[in-house]
């Protein structure tokens, strides 16, 4: 299933819970980045990229409503 689909199915509760996670999730990357480089340095733009995706999907929902 891919990313978007998931985050349709999902309630605006859960989603704004899952942006303050990973939100939480990059700021805590970017410091262990800055310490000790990762072995993954793709998992920060991933985890921009969710963020972007959820920041969509209820940017979406709220248009949806004035509607």
């Amino acid at each position: 299933m891919k990313k978007q689909e998931e985050f349709k199915e999902l309630s605006d509760k859960d989603l704004r819970e899952r942006l303050d996670a990973d939100v939480i999730g990059l700021n805590q990357l970017r410091i262990n980045h800055t310490i000790t480089p990762l072995d993954d340095s793709g998992s920060i733009k991933e985890k921009r990229r969710n963020i972007a995706r959820i920041h969509t999907e209820l940017r979406a929902r709220e248009l949806k409503n004035i509607q």
